[in-house]
């Protein structure tokens, strides 16, 4: 799969490349921090196809955990656009709404940290659902 895509005001522009290694809906409460108050819609995609073409990302990470993610984000108009996990350090975690087609996503396979979501979260029938991370 090729994705391209980028942050809101353009400064910031990406391409990534290969199967995506999962669809999810993360209803955790740093996705809804994020999102502004929505679960979260990513997909994972292998980092060694990964590249920014233009910009350089902000990075921001939690110092008061013992191995927080790493996000990425558009130092101009704040745009969220990965994430880096020490879970999947192979993987880059793309926030599906800087896709320049967002329906190359067709959907997420799971919803994770549900015990996290709120009461007007929706997630789709018939796909499996975890109160945390899944194994």
């Amino acid at each position: 799969m090729h994705i391209e895509g980028g942050c809101y005001c353009g400064a910031l522009r990406y391409v990534a490349d290969g199967e995506p290694v999962a669809r999810i809906q993360c209803h955790c409460r740093e996705c809804q921090y994020i999102s502004g108050g929505s679960p979260n819609v990513i997909m994972v995609m292998p980092a060694d196809g990964f590249t920014y073409t233009s910009g350089e990302p902000r990075l921001f990470r939690r110092s008061d955990l013992e191995a927080p993610v790493v996000r990425e984000f558009c130092a101009v108009c704040g745009t969220h656009i990965l994430t880096r996990t020490p879970r999947r350090p192979g993987a880059v975690v793309l926030k599906v709404g800087t896709f320049d087609d967002p329906a190359l996503f067709g959907g997420p396979q799971v919803a994770i940290w549900t015990g996290d979501g709120q009461d007007f979260h929706h997630i789709p029938d018939g796909i499996p659902r975890f109160e945390r991370f899944p194994g």
